[in-house]
């Protein structure tokens, strides 16, 4: 676009990430830091971003919406190119743009401020049972149809819409998966919003034209940055409160730990290693309460199970001792003889003694030895009975000891209490001091280490006494110990423990202070070199926005005397926000916006719309704007004229007026243009139709020659010929825009494609052959797929432009009509180039 130059598109992390390493002082760490919240922000607004790319629209019907009763259609070119809409006040046509902004965006800020009456005056009197919208669009993906309509007796708000993609069937969808990015290109412009986007509130225009130069994200990172800094400044000053607070209540105690404590707090930067070891040091240890909790949960057997033990060991070992005799092993060897010695009795009958050879083994000597064995063979079973009830008592008595638990393990220091003068006591008594204590634990140590002994000891006639005085005195000894540990319990929860959760509260906290200072002096940086490149990336993002404002002013205003300069975004997120405009008036400063007219402040809203709506990464081609002339002086309509057909040379822009003087001045600067007329009938009945297009002018203007008398004949006929062939090259060049970009096309791509055909032939080419077609061959495919008077048509208009022919010129344009007409109607096979 003339005078224009696109917003730069680049993603802001690749510009950031350019920036940093540009700048030799950026540490690592502070570039990886800006980088890391900018790639989480571009993240999320390569989501918000996503959707249809080159939009252009093809069509909007309406039913029953506004003033648009039974179903009329505005059919518009889907490609470059400058539309006029115009109709009178009342005759529709600014229902077709109110209709496609709401079914495209789910609202119109035309009603905006506005009274209910236009919100609630929304369904159209004579359709009011059915109300419909369709916008047909072809984007770089296809045909795409939205739809939106509402059910009979529905409010505005409960309007259902739906997609339809190609030939698919449509499908639910919500506006608002639309809204961000149509607000954030936003291609539609009331003629309500002309002024405001001058004079509104300061803040809507800053955040509009933040987003589109990308700097949002660049705004987000830099909040994140400074959140996460004033979060850790606000962790380091609560770190410093506390530990003020923390002293003044350890100052109040009237312990030797607390001014341990205290003396490590006072220090700038306290250790908190030897706070928490001070800490753990009293709450872990044998003096602390967990400690002396431990020792309260130690236990010994129950003192009626040692007396039952002890008792029935006593028992067995009497028992043993009356059975037991001097050679049990001797009377064991008596018993097997005899046993044996009956056995060969039985067996080998009356005999002589096998051992000593004198006296028989007859019957009475059996008779006797039955006796004796019956004898020795109770007394032994009797002692084995014994031995066994001993050797489980014994068992018993030896499994009632426990080891040394670890709870009486010597302590690390002695622990006293000083008391501070001008303190007192917080208990009546005195308190227990730590080494009785330890004393104590010394004392059940030793009778603990004389228990467990017992459990490997050999027995004697001692052992159960030594078994029933060592447990005697280890449950004396754990009583008193037990005993002092929860007096000293007692007086650590009154005076030291209370204070130990708070300095645990604090600790933990400062540990994290501790732990990210490093990142503290890094955000710091970080958010000090984000804040200055924002302000450098800004303005350089701003500028090409800047001069394609002040090239739209300059041919706006025509004679105003009113200068537009820089344009500047001032302030960010969190703080007042506005765009300066450098606005002067005869070259002096002042409050030009004050006395600028109505015209001026619309030009100047026009100036700031359209390189907003046209950055060249929007994903819409079109710019719809709806009735921008009011209040516009001729002149500023002739620069208005001139800036819209800039325009379209890369956008399709659609403008409804009911002000005559636009059309007039495209008709008179020859501006190619598209003239659509709305006309309103009984019964809200909308018709549209062309009145001013290229093609029907070229043909009009033939036929006005024709009928010109002034004019020779030969001037005459080469001058109609002149414009039949440029009604077809019209025809031509729209044909060729729609099918290249149906085909998918890019834009850039079809505007070269369109440059490079130079001659009528070769544009008729390729609208109806494709990219890749030779002109050559275009006589032969007219002849094939229409007949060869279309070969005769083109050849006559083109060459009659320059030679005579032999053809009537009536019949000329008559003939061109058709041509064109099967042009339009002809539905190519396009070819992806």
């Amino acid at each position: 676009m003339k005078g224009v130059s696109p917003v730069c598109s680049d993603r802001i992390t690749e510009v950031v990430a350019r920036e940093l390493a540009a700048d030799p002082a950026v540490e690592d760490r502070v570039a990886d830091c800006v980088l890391a919240a900018l790639t989480e922000v571009d993240d999320a607004a390569d989501t918000a971003d996503a959707g249809d790319t080159g939009v252009f629209l093809r069509a909007v019907t309406v039913h029953g919406f506004r003033g648009i009763g039974p179903t009329a259609t505005l059919r518009l070119n889907p490609g470059p190119g400058l539309t006029l809409v115009v109709g009178r006040n009342g005759s529709g046509k600014s229902s077709f743009a109110e209709a496609a902004e709401f079914a495209l965006t789910g609202g119109n800020r035309r009603w905006d401020g506005r009274t209910s009456a236009w919100r609630e005056g929304w369904r159209n009197l004579h359709e009011p049972d059915l109300a419909r919208i369709e916008v047909e669009l072809l984007t770089g993906g296809g045909a795409v149809t939205v739809a939106t309509h509402w059910a009979p007796g529905a409010e505005l708000t409960e309007a259902q819409w739906t997609e339809r993609r190609g030939d698919a069937s449509p499908a639910a969808v919500d506006p608002v998966s639309r809204r961000q990015r149509l607000d954030l290109y936003r291609p539609f412009l009331s003629y309500s919003e002309l002024g405001a986007l001058v004079d509104g509130k300061p803040s809507d225009l800053f955040d509009a034209l933040h987003r589109l130069l990308g700097l949002d994200q660049l705004a987000a990172a830099a909040e994140s940055i400074r959140l996460r800094k004033l979060e850790l400044e606000r962790a380091v000053k609560n770190s410093r409160q506390d530990r003020a607070d923390l002293l003044d209540e350890l100052a109040q105690v009237a312990d030797d730990r607390a001014d341990r404590v205290a003396e490590l707090l006072r220090d700038p930067d306290p250790d908190l290693d030897a706070i928490a070891a001070e800490v753990a040091g009293s709450v872990l240890g044998a003096e602390g309460p967990e400690g002396l909790r431990a020792i309260l949960r130690l236990s010994l057997p129950d003192p009626v199970v040692v007396a039952a033990v002890a008792d029935r060991l006593t028992r067995a070992a009497a028992d043993l001792s009356d059975h037991a005799t001097i050679d049990a092993e001797s009377d064991l060897r008596v018993l097997e003889l005899l046993t044996r010695a009956r056995e060969h009795a039985v067996t080998a009958g009356t005999c002589p003694c096998p051992v000593c050879g004198r006296g028989d083994l007859d019957d009475d000597w059996l008779f006797a030895a039955d006796a004796e064995i019956a004898r020795r063979s109770a007394d032994l079973d009797a002692l084995r009975s014994a031995r066994t009830e001993f050797e489980s008592a014994l068992a018993a008595a030896r499994v009632l000891p426990a080891p040394v638990p670890e709870e009486l393990a010597p302590a690390t220091r002695a622990t006293d209490r000083v008391v501070k003068p001008g303190t007192t006591s917080p208990l009546p008594e005195a308190p227990i001091r730590s080494e009785v204590l330890g004393k104590r634990r010394d004392a059940v140590r030793r009778s603990w280490d004389a228990w467990a002994a017992l459990a490997t000891a050999e027995y004697d006639e001692q052992s159960v006494d030594r078994l029933r005085t060592t447990y005697q005195d280890l449950a004396a000894e754990l009583a008193a110990l037990q005993r002092d540990a929860r007096i000293e319990l007692e007086r650590l929860d009154a005076v030291w423990s209370p204070l130990v959760p708070r300095i645990l509260a604090w600790l933990e906290p400062a540990r994290a202070v501790a732990a990210d200072a490093g990142e503290l002096r890094i955000v710091r940086k970080a958010a000090d070199w984000l804040k200055s490149a924002t302000t450098s990336i800004r303005g350089e993002r701003m500028r090409p926005l800047e001069a394609t404002a002040r090239w739209v002013w300059s041919t706006l205003r025509q004679q105003s005397n009113v200068e537009l300069g820089a344009i500047r975004l001032q302030g960010s997120a969190g703080t007042a926000r506005r765009v300066l405009l450098d606005v002067t008036v005869d070259e002096v400063d002042g409050a030009a916006l004050g006395v600028m007219s109505q015209g001026e402040l619309h030009a100047l809203g026009l100036s700031l719309f359209l390189p907003r709506a046209t950055v060249a990464h929007s994903p819409f081609r079109f710019v719809m704007i709806d009735d921008p002339v009011q209040a516009m002086d001729p002149a500023k309509v002739d620069g208005l004229a001139r800036v819209l057909a800039e325009v379209a040379l890369t956008r399709q822009v659609v403008v409804f007026t009911h002000d005559e003087r636009l059309a007039e001045a495209v008709r008179r600067m020859q501006l190619d243009a598209t003239v659509l007329e709305v006309q309103r009938r009984e019964r809200s009945v909308v018709e549209v139709r062309v009145t001013g297009d290229p093609v029907r002018r070229y043909l009009d203007d033939a036929r006005s020659l024709l009928r010109t008398p002034q004019l020779p004949p030969a001037i005459a006929d080469e001058l109609v010929a002149t414009c039949c062939r440029s009604a077809i090259e019209a025809a031509g060049l729209a044909k060729a825009r729609h099918e290249l970009l149906a085909a998918g096309l890019a834009h850039g791509e079809v505007e070269r494609r369109v440059r490079n055909a130079h001659t009528t032939r070769a544009m008729i080419t390729l609208a109806i052959m494709g990219p890749r077609a030779r002109v050559d061959d275009l006589n032969k495919h007219l002849s094939a797929v229409g007949g060869r008077w279309l070969v005769g048509v083109l050849r006559d208009a083109t060459a009659g432009a320059h030679v005579p022919i032999d053809r009537p010129m009536r019949e000329l344009i008559s003939d061109t009509e058709r041509f064109i007409a099967w042009l339009r109607a002809h539905e190519p096979a396009m070819v992806r180039s």
